[in-house]
């Protein structure tokens, strides 16, 4: 069996397609949500990045870039089978190595709040007051990649 490794997921690709399923699985489907075809077709200008064994698509997450320096990260997935192994955060850490590589400076995130733990522990902290977005509790976080 091949090393794991993250690389770039192309747009509308065989892993692109990987990528939509892991994120329905994780994100979306126990919330009872699907994506919208025009959702999907904004993702074309974005980066998408993979945790790969093999073939299989362990892990995944979106960048979302913004002007003034900052992106935002979006659809962190990790596979039910896989969390808890350290893949999440190691994709993290590698979407902030590429995200200051292309001249970004601060990214943010919308996390889940069951999910503030994990993005405390990468460095990120809180901004601004608890909202609710795709119908679950969620807050600000941002770390500077400086």
């Amino acid at each position: 069996m091949q090393q794991p490794n993250i690389r770039i997921i192309p747009f509308q690709s065989i892993d692109y397609d990987k990528e939509i399923a892991l994120r329905y699985d994780v994100l979306r489907k126990p919330l009872r949500l699907n994506f919208t075809a025009e959702q999907l077709a904004a993702e074309g200008d974005f980066f998408h990045l993979g945790y790969f064994d093999g073939e299989s698509l362990l892990a995944c997450l979106i960048l979302a870039p913004e002007k003034d320096g900052k992106i935002k990260m979006k659809q962190v997935a990790v596979a039910a089978q896989q969390q808890g192994k350290g893949i999440g955060a190691q994709l993290v850490t590698a979407a902030e190595s590429f995200a200051a590589s292309k001249g970004f400076t601060l990214m943010y995130c919308h996390a889940r709040d069951t999910a503030v733990p994990f993005y405390e522990k990468l460095g990120y902290s809180r901004v601004g007051e608890e909202f609710e977005e795709v119908t679950i509790p969620h807050w600000e976080m941002e770390k500077s990649l400086k």
